[in-house]
């Protein structure tokens, strides 16, 4: 016993200066089930090794849940998809091993308020984030917002440099919320910069045939259309009823109001 506890304070203070803390909380009890079966040296190492990767890949992906910002609620666990077209159904669990993401592919929702546009690309996001990709969300008024911000404190580039270190950026609303043309062209600048490095994943309830309410700029939304389609796929959910409006039906209320800024949305 007088040797046991120096060589475990030892180990112990080891080990968190390794910071391997699955090590440190599970080498006694592994120990003693290696006893207890007569497993080998290497056995029991492997048996270590592979808690302390188990524990080390959940702290990362809590980590960039966290740092993703998605809507944890939005899973595909609370999304119906038999509320969607069969085709889209085939197309989403075709996306689940995130090589699209590889390959760097946008993925454009397409659909009226209520289709399920966010929940569904907010559900994918958090299936990357689980295969550990890391995944951003904001809403395209938000993200408008600090690449401006950006620009007027002469820190675009820096801003851009934080997004690129997502292998996806989904983009909530494109075109909900007017904007004006100084905040359009560092949209277009972010889309530009995206191009062939990074995935976009949008969504939008206007089709392409109305982007020019956005970008305010006939070739600057040929520019940005041409960049966000060369490798994309499009999930067009038309015809789908208001989620929101069912909800609301079945409770026997008014449908729930979502408010972005100064303005409300239905």
């Amino acid at each position: 016993m007088t040797h046991t506890l120096p060589i475990n304070s030892r180990l112990i203070t080891l080990l968190r200066d390794l910071h391997l803390p699955a090590f440190r909380e599970s080498y006694e009890e592994l120990a003693k089930t290696a006893e207890k079966e007569s497993l080998s040296y290497p056995k029991y190492l492997l048996a270590l090794t592979e808690r302390e990767s188990e524990q080390r890949q959940q702290r990362k992906i809590q980590r960039l849940l966290r740092e993703s910002r998605l809507p944890l609620e939005k899973t595909f666990r609370s999304f119906d998809l038999k509320r969607i077209p069969v085709p889209v159904q085939c197309i989403v669990n075709n996306l689940l091993d995130g090589s699209f993401v590889d390959r760097k592919e946008n993925i454009l929702a397409f659909g009226n308020p209520g289709s399920g546009k966010t929940h569904l690309l907010c559900a994918i996001g958090q299936e990357l984030i689980q295969h550990g990709r890391p995944v951003y969300f904001t809403t395209c008024s938000l993200l408008v917002q600090d690449l401006l911000i950006g620009k007027r404190n002469l820190k675009l580039a820096r801003v851009l440099k934080r997004l690129a270190k997502y292998q996806a950026v989904v983009i909530d609303d494109i075109g909900y919320v007017q904007q004006n043309r100084e905040e359009m062209e560092v949209l277009f600048t972010f889309l530009a910069e995206r191009y062939e490095r990074g995935s976009v994943m949008l969504t939008s309830n206007l089709p392409f045939s109305k982007w020019e309410q956005i970008f305010k700029d006939p070739m600057t939304t040929a520019a940005a259309i041409d960049r966000l389609v060369h490798h994309s796929i499009i999930l067009e959910l038309v015809d789908i009823p208001s989620y929101r409006l069912e909800q609301a039906k079945k409770k026997g209320g008014k449908p729930e109001r979502r408010k972005e800024g100064k303005v409300t949305l239905l």
